[in-house]
């Protein structure tokens, strides 16, 4: 897999410092739409939203010169039903490497000509989301065929030898028996595969929480065996210390000490900005009111998303894991 360019190994890390030092959130989650072709059983979003209010694209460049983030997610919703979507990628790179920018998209609606569009505007990563490696995955999302688009296209887009592919699996009680099968499959498939935890508080439910104590002992199995398949090459994006951590989320029905609004915060289609996509009610147009509103009395543990992972460290845990996690 290709390593980051050379601007880009040395840009990640400092903007990453300097967002930490100044309280500026190094990873900004752009909801493109809350719209979505699939309904999955575990999400808050799915179906098209009616007049649903959106940022042109050139808006999107405010948010890039005010925090100057290391990386930015495009996500939903689906972030493919955005016809202008190469152009708000445009928009946010200006011509420049930075910031990283990681495409989130359960996959259906991405071939390999909306890839190399997507590719040329200036997306470094797709992220795409795999919860089952068979179609237990379609009745999941509720998303016929969805699978087998998967296994054609994914093996397709991981040949043009750029490393920019990694499947997403969200850990939930219904697939937490299928974690080592999807990195298998991933690596069937020549691509990356990162790991992420269910939250009850998304969609109000604890269904899919892993809680009874022998489904523990399956997902403690499971990330012990996810760490012996890293060290024999399959190529799993999560340091060890964050996949022991969705245990310890699981085990402890819940993670403390969340930084929502400092290290990462959501911008939602028409502009305002969330702490994190769990308050979607809590709407700010100014992130110094985030802080002072929200994050400095913020007590939630009921998530431990992938975007929270990875930046709710310490700074120097963060910068290493930063660079690790890129470099994958």
């Amino acid at each position: 897999m290709k390593a980051l360019s050379i601007s880009q190994s040395f840009l990640i890390p400092v903007r990453t410092l300097v967002g930490c030092m100044k309280k500026r959130p190094w990873i900004l989650s752009f909801e493109v739409t809350l719209s979505c072709i699939a309904r999955c059983k575990h999400c808050d979003t799915g179906g098209h939203r009616e007049n649903e209010q959106r940022m042109k694209p050139e808006e999107y460049r405010k948010y890039i010169s005010d925090f100057k983030p290391a990386a930015v997610q495009l996500s939903g919703g689906e972030p493919l039903l955005r016809d202008d979507l190469a152009e708000i990628i445009r928009q946010i790179k200006k011509g420049t490497s930075m910031p990283y920018v990681i495409v989130v998209t359960n996959g259906f609606l991405l071939n390999e000509g909306r890839y190399k569009e997507l590719k040329e505007a200036g997306a470094d990563r797709f992220s795409i989301s795999l919860d089952f490696p068979d179609e237990k995955h379609d009745e999941f999302r509720r998303l016929p065929g969805l699978y087998k688009h998967l296994d054609e296209l994914v093996p397709k887009l991981a040949s043009y030898g750029n490393g920019d592919i990694a499947m997403n699996c969200c850990i939930t009680l219904p697939n937490v028996s299928y974690i080592e099968a999807a990195a298998e499959k991933c690596h069937e498939w020549g691509v990356a595969i990162s790991y992420s935890a269910y939250s009850k508080k998304r969609i109000g439910d604890p269904q899919f929480f892993i809680s009874e104590r022998s489904d523990l002992e399956i997902l403690k199995k499971g990330i012990d065996n996810l760490i012996k398949m890293k060290r024999e090459g399959i190529r799993i994006m999560n340091p060890d210390s964050v996949l022991m951590n969705f245990y310890r989320f699981f085990e402890n029905d819940g993670f403390p000490n969340c930084n929502a609004g400092k290290t990462f915060l959501v911008v939602r289609p028409e502009g305002t900005m969330n702490p994190c996509s769990m308050f979607r009610e809590r709407r700010y147009t100014d992130q110094r009111e985030m802080l002072k509103d929200f994050t400095e009395h913020n007590d939630c543990k009921d998530c431990y998303v992938a975007i929270r992972a990875y930046s709710d460290k310490s700074i120097w845990l963060l910068l290493r894991d930063a660079m690790d996690i890129m470099k994958r």
